[in-house]
């Protein structure tokens, strides 16, 4: 009994600095973090207006693959347009889904209206990625969900 009591005081303290440790990490880097995604977001907002006037906004799918697949959209001053999207988060699987990332597969969004893009096998004239329809899926509801927030 004496040991057990031994090694449970023993495991408290060595939580107790780990958790202190953790706490401390976390206070000294959570700003850095901030603010490094807030460059990362008014970086993709100018690369997604691609020098035209227009908006640049956020649009989220909880039904990517891997996750939620967040993008900053592009749209043309109509509201509806889209010029080009940037992917701010996406943990789909790498080689297949992450090609979301490429021209091939992004510059096919350019032109067309947000709230009406559906892959191919949904009856929409966006050519989903091979072996990645679900992905695919969830950018389309993603740049309708900016699209939504105008």
């Amino acid at each position: 009994m004496k040991k057990m009591l031994g090694l449970l005081v023993s495991l408290t303290l060595i939580s107790g600095v780990c958790a202190a440790v953790l706490a401390y990490v976390n206070s000294i880097t959570k700003d850095p973090i901030a603010a490094t995604a807030e460059k990362a977001r008014e970086a993709a907002k100018a690369a997604v207006l691609c020098g035209e006037e227009g908006y640049a906004v956020e649009g989220r799918s909880g039904e990517g693959y891997g996750g939620d697949i967040v993008l900053m959209v592009g749209f043309k001053k109509d509201k509806k347009t889209v010029i080009s999207y940037k992917v701010l988060q996406a943990s789909e699987t790498p080689g297949l889904g992450m090609k979301l990332k490429t021209p091939e597969f992004a510059d096919q969004f350019s032109g067309k209206d947000g709230s009406a893009l559906k892959v191919k096998k949904d009856g929409g004239d966006i050519e989903a990625i091979t072996s990645a329809t679900i992905t695919s899926r969830a950018v389309c509801k993603a740049i309708a969900d900016a699209q939504s927030k105008l």
